[in-house]
């Protein structure tokens, strides 16, 4: 199983991103889904996370300007970034519980993208 992430960059304060994540392989089934990242000198945390019934939970610092969400046809998870912040800037990481045919569920990583937000 592998997941890529796609979508980070530069983005202006106040603008707009769209990260996007898709998981490949030998996968039966995908539960909850999600993002994290990691600024320099800090340690990793959430922004947010989706379940397999499309629950939703925010880093209180990305509820209002970020919205999660899921394809499970494309076994893709999107994070829609708006209003960004100087302190947006982060890599960011995506995450998904998977199960496949040799493995029961576990968790899986992606490489994860950087994000700098920058005037």
């Amino acid at each position: 199983v592998q997941l890529q992430a796609s979508g980070g960059g530069l983005g202006q304060p106040g603008g707009s991103l769209r990260l996007s994540c898709v998981a490949s392989g030998s996968i039966l089934s995908i539960g909850a889904m999600g993002w994290y990242r990691q600024a320099p000198g800090n340690q990793r945390e959430l922004v947010a996370t989706i379940t397999g019934l499309n629950t939703t939970k925010y880093a209180d610092s990305a509820k209002g300007r970020f919205t999660i969400s899921r394809d499970n046809a494309k076994n893709t998870v999107h994070l829609e970034m708006s209003s960004l912040k100087f302190e947006d800037t982060a890599v960011y990481y995506c995450y998904a519980f998977i199960a496949t045919i040799r493995v029961p569920t576990k968790d899986y990583w992606g490489k994860g993208t950087l994000v700098t937000v920058s005037s």
